[in-house]
């Protein structure tokens, strides 16, 4: 492949690349490698569905079904750019007996529309609205390696990981907030092996730039003061401003308002309860009252359920950190970073938070090389035992404080003479990659 994001090129021959596809499939489910034939990012999605425990031959769960499905989809934003998709995709779709569908950041099909005859077929593997396609329940498949991934992809017949999707050949591309850059979805296009083409790649990739611009369009950017806006770093309970109040959050529910603003598509209980709680003995009945609490708290309006959500878009300090080191604004990334994030927090999906935006930030320092950024790391609280910053700033700015401050750090952790997997022995997080 010159284009390993080509399912096919012009040119192959369908049938023998679908049997060779399929050897490896059967190779690697049985206990083998993948075999040198199958496509990088297939590999990669194949060995990623295997640890996820998906089975060959299993099926798609329906998650969201009858009325929780009309108000989960009337409330997302994509809901806003579906004539724009049915302009653009689904009379092509229909007339060349395939699907357009449309699912969520978490791979839950919203919409499933096109030929009829096609949508009978696909109702038999629960291609269905409301089911989840996520590439962690059923594998290798365009719109949940779309989402994964974030990036559009094309998967030909058998370079799906479930047995019974392997007839179908599918291109996605996901669909981001024009305002916070976060994925909202994706956007597919499933049918037979004419879809194992370059042009269908680029043409479902340009309805997806073409519906983030409409939706900027529709929702354009409001001013700052509007913005509903969570503030956790270098604090142990976080701060809400939000329609003129400032709310200071207890720490269970920082952690809740903080992991909403970063699902908009919302999160259902067993979600929450996986992110929050450690101790696997805490039942829903606790997780339910926190959230009346909170939502007590916030007032009316703002945290709704069925799966549990923020109804407006909040932002986030951290956030905003992300997004600076994302785009290469490091000098704004570490200003706009006021300490760790929510550093007294033990819940999991918190603690990973922490330790990556962390790990990210000071990555980059380090490889900056920046004396100023590295000087003001270095003395702040939660980086004054950072050796790895303390050598990049004695390499840059080497007086006889500096000097000395990391010949201190040396002598303490024996970082010369013990090292253990590649890391210093005494390392702290913040010199640890996150988990």
């Amino acid at each position: 492949m010159t284009d390993p994001w080509v399912a096919l090129e012009p040119g192959a021959d369908p049938a023998e690349r679908v049997r060779v596809l399929r050897r490896a499939h059967e190779t690697f489910t049985t206990g083998g490698a993948v075999p040198r034939p199958v496509r990088s990012v297939v590999a990669e999605s194949w060995r990623r569905s295997a640890r996820a425990g998906v089975v060959p031959d299993g099926t798609a769960c329906v998650e969201l079904s009858d009325g929780d499905l009309g108000a989960y989809r009337a409330e997302h934003p994509l809901a806003r750019v579906m004539p724009l998709f049915r302009e653009l995709l689904g009379t092509f779709a229909a007339e060349e007996e395939q699907l357009l569908a449309v699912c969520d950041a978490q791979g839950r099909l919203l919409w499933v529309e096109g030929h009829a005859a096609a949508r009978r077929r696909a109702d038999a593997m629960n291609f269905v609205p409301g089911a989840r396609w996520s590439e962690s329940a059923v594998g290798t498949n365009a719109p949940g390696t779309a989402v994964a991934l974030d990036r559009p992809v094309q998967v030909f017949a058998a370079e799906h990981f479930t047995r019974r999707v392997q007839p179908w050949t599918c291109v996605a591309a996901p669909v981001h907030d024009p305002r916070t850059g976060r994925v909202l979805g994706a956007v597919d296009v499933t049918g037979g092996d004419g879809l194992a083409h370059p042009h269908s790649l680029g043409f479902v990739q340009a309805v997806a730039r073409a519906a983030e611009a409409q939706l900027a369009l529709l929702a354009p950017a409001r001013c700052a003061a509007e913005t509903p806006m969570l503030r956790v770093l270098g604090r142990d309970e976080a701060e809400l401003a939000v329609q003129g109040r400032r709310l200071r959050l207890s720490r269970r529910h920082s952690e809740i308002v903080l992991l909403l603003s970063r699902h908009p598509e919302g999160l259902t209980g067993d979600a929450l309860l996986c992110a929050l709680y450690a101790d696997e003995s805490v039942t829903p009945v606790t997780l339910r009252a926190e959230l009346a609490r909170l939502r007590r708290s916030l007032g009316p309006g703002l945290l709704a359920s069925r799966p549990y959500r923020l109804t407006a878009a909040v932002d986030a300090d951290a956030t905003v950190v992300e997004r600076r080191l994302a785009s290469g604004a490091l000098t704004a990334a570490a200003e706009a970073y006021a300490g760790p994030l929510l550093p007294g927090s033990q819940a999991p999906a918190i603690a990973r938070l922490r330790d990556r935006l962390a790990w990210g930030l000071r990555t980059a320092l380090v490889a900056h090389r920046d004396p100023d950024l590295l000087a003001d790391w270095a003395h702040a609280p939660w980086g004054e035992d950072d050796i790895e910053v303390w050598r990049a700033l004695s390499a840059v700015r080497p007086t006889a404080a500096v000097r000395a401050r990391l010949a201190a750090l040396e002598a303490e952790l024996a970082v010369p003479v013990a090292r253990t997997g590649g890391w210093a022995r005494g390392a702290t997080y913040l010199q640890r990659p996150p988990a």
